[in-house]
């Protein structure tokens, strides 16, 4: 794990330093809270993305993975040199279960990242509910704090 992680490190610190086209469209990185574990987001046109993450549910040490589609509104902060996209979505959440009934559940994402002025990186805190569906329909939240590199 020690090793993964440090060619994780390597490969993000190589390509911060890299010259970076002017739209980066997909992120890399990780983030902390339920899931524990990467997350990854994909910019389309007209401020849409597809977030995802993979990771741990903290609670059970479960495998986790969500999909969302979500729609940015953007504030733009000229003396950080940056902006916020605020963004809400909908998108879907497995957890895989050891020994129990895995769930799958709809998740309504809420979040911000901000971007900085480069376009190379962003930091991001988000919350979703979710509404489980199998194997029965309860309600869970999510959500967490996480840094992106975009290639």
């Amino acid at each position: 794990m020690r090793v993964l992680c440090a060619i994780i490190l390597a490969a993000v610190i190589l390509t911060a330093l890299a010259p970076s086209p002017a739209h980066a469209r997909f992120g890399v990185g990780l983030m902390v809270g339920e899931p524990t574990g990467f997350s990854f987001k994909w910019w389309q046109d007209g401020g849409t993305a597809v977030n995802a993450a993979t990771g741990w549910s903290l609670g059970d040490g479960d495998f986790y993975v969500h999909g969302d589609y979500v729609w940015h509104r953007v504030i733009e902060d000229e003396k950080l040199g940056g902006s916020a996209p605020v963004y809400y979505g909908i998108g879907a959440r497995l957890l895989l279960r050891d020994g129990k009934d895995s769930k799958v559940g709809v998740r309504i994402p809420l979040g911000v990242n901000y971007t900085f002025d480069n376009g190379r990186f962003d930091v991001f805190v988000e919350i979703a509910p979710i509404f489980n569906v199998i194997p029965k329909t309860d309600f869970d939240l999510s959500g967490g704090v996480g840094a992106r590199f975009y290639f």
